[in-house]
C-alpha cells in the first residue's frame, strides 16, 4: 500500500517512525517514503513528539498525588541503561509534557551535528492534571484536563545521549543548556565503572535484631 503526501497528512499512526533519533535513519519501509518531502517528514514527526501523553488510561482523570520519595532505598532509574551520559535530577519534581518537549528540542539542537547520535527520555508524562475557573464556585465536580505531567523523584536520569560521534563536550553543552530550563538542581553524569549499578546495595537502616 503506497502513501501519497495527501494521504501521510491526514494519517494519525505514525508510531513507526523513531521520534527520539536525532539523525535521519533509513525508514524501514521505503514505500511510505514515497511522496513525501522531507520538510513534511520533519513536520509530522515534530508534531507527534510535541504530544506527549497517555494512549489510554483506564481511569480518564486523577487525583493530585504527590512526587514519590524512596525511603526504602530503591535505584530504580537511577543509572544509566542506554546511552554514554545522562542528565540526572538532584530533587524530586513534577514535570509538564510542554517542558519535556522544550529540553527534548534544546538537546536536540545542540546535538544535531553528530551524526547517529540519540536521546533517550527516561520518564514519561501519564498523570492528567485538572483546572478549574480562578473564579469558578466550589463544587460541581472536578476541572477538565489541563495538560499531562510526569513525577519525577529524587536521583531519577531524566535524558541520555548516545552514539558513536556524541563528544564528552558536546552532551555536557547539551545538558547544561537544558539545565536551565528545569525548576530543580541536576547533575552531569557519565557511564563508567562508577555508575554502573552495582549487584547489592547495603540497607538503609540497620537489620532489626530480635531481643534474647
Amino acid at each position: 500500500m503506497i502513501f501519497g503526501s495527501s494521504a501521510l497528512m491526514n494519517f494519525r499512526g505514525f508510531n513507526c517512525f523513531s521520534r527520539i533519533s536525532v539523525a535521519a535513519s533509513k525508514s524501514p519501509f521505503p514505500l511510505i517514503n514515497l511522496g513525501c518531502t522531507n520538510s513534511l517528514f520533519q513536520k509530522i514527526s515534530k508534531n507527534n513528539f510535541q504530544t506527549l501523553q497517555p494512549r489510554f488510561r483506564k481511569y480518564k482523570k486523577a487525583q493530585k498525588g504527590r512526587v514519590p520519595v524512596r525511603v526504602g532505598g530503591s535505584t530504580k532509574g537511577n543509572y544509566l541503561a542506554f546511552g554514554n551520559y545522562g542528565l540526572r535530577l538532584k530533587h524530586g519534581c513534577r514535570l509538564r509534557a510542554k517542558v519535556l518537549t522544550t529540553l527534548y528540542d534544546t538537546i536536540r539542537r545542540k546535538v544535531k551535528p553528530a551524526k547517529l547520535s540519540k536521546i533517550y527520555l527516561r520518564v514519561f508524562p501519564d498523570i492528567p492534571v485538572t483546572s478549574k475557573g480562578s473564579e469558578a464556585r466550589m463544587g460541581k465536580g472536578k476541572g477538565s484536563i489541563d495538560y499531562y505531567a510526569a513525577r519525577v523523584p529524587k536521583d531519577k536520569i531524566l535524558f541520555e545521549l548516545g552514539g558513536p560521534n556524541l563528544t564528552l563536550e558536546t552532551a555536557k553543552e547539551a545538558f547544561r543548556i537544558a539545565s536551565y530550563k528545569l525548576p530543580v538542581k541536576t547533575e552531569f553524569v557519565v557511564l563508567n565503572e562508577h555508575t554502573k549499578q552495582p549487584k547489592e546495595f547495603p540497607p538503609t537502616t540497620p537489620p532489626f535484631k530480635h531481643a534474647k
